[in-house]
């Protein structure tokens, strides 16, 4: 039980750091400031935990893993820049796009199959080892606020109740501990799950979170940036 229980329980806590990115907007109203440094925090630590431990255990476990990866990233890409083309991370300030409540609603769809694959790839992780699963897991976490904090600000400039902002933002969550679900009810099988949710973590670090660092001018969110990738190697260091 413990070893399916452990995957389950930290996508919980995750799901818990969606809902605390909805209450940022819903109930404390922090502005984008306030979350900045998690989108570098999390795009350095998500890109090492792709290139330094996600995609070569992939190599070791698929010979055309390279082509799963693709499949992982244009998947997100497909929903977030289709099913909700006006969706970047962050505070929304673009209210007059979004003053049609059916593109929060899109918005949510593609935020929906983004943290389905931060399930994915924390059930994948813990598929291969423990210590895999933590380091998968401390990148899914780093970035879970952030994302509760856009939709919650997504459904809010689209007219929404401060209600269903949070509730959004608990979908999130969710759709988090989902996709734990299938994969441990998959088996255990890291052997696809691993290498597509690494391509979905590379989509959200370089093509959700890096754009969002990079309107921040200045040398100080590229250090923090590299500062995430850091914390990556000095948490791989201990776990292991």
């Amino acid at each position: 039980m413990f070893p399916a229980l452990l995957p389950f329980l930290l996508a919980l806590v995750a799901a818990g750091a969606n809902v605390i990115g909805g209450s940022m907007v819903t109930a404390f109203h922090w502005g984008r400031s306030s979350v900045r440094y998690f989108f570098a925090l999390g795009s350095g630590f998500m890109l090492g935990a792709v290139f330094l431990e996600m995609l070569p255990i992939s190599v070791t476990l698929l010979d055309n893993a390279a082509a799963w990866v693709l499949v992982g990233y244009l998947v997100v890409h497909l929903f977030e820049h289709t099913v909700a083309p006006h969706l970047h991370f962050g505070e929304e300030t673009h209210h007059d796009e979004m003053a049609d409540p059916a593109v929060a609603m899109s918005a949510l769809v593609g935020l929906l199959v983004h943290t389905f694959f931060d399930g994915v790839a924390i059930g994948a992780g813990f598929a291969v080892s423990d210590s895999t699963g933590t380091l998968v897991f401390l990148a899914v976490l780093i970035h879970k606020i952030p994302d509760g904090f856009t939709i919650s600000s997504v459904a809010l400039s689209s007219g929404f109740s401060k209600r269903i902002a949070f509730n959004a933002a608990v979908l999130l969550g969710l759709s988090t501990v989902g996709g734990v679900l299938v994969v441990l009810l998959a088996g255990n099988s890291p052997t696809y799950a691993l290498p597509v949710s690494a391509g979905a973590t590379l989509y959200v670090a370089a093509s959700d979170l890096m754009p969002e660092v990079n309107r921040e001018p200045g040398v100080r969110m590229a250090l923090v940036v590299f500062a995430g990738v850091g914390l990556f190697v000095l948490a791989e260091m201990l776990v292991r």
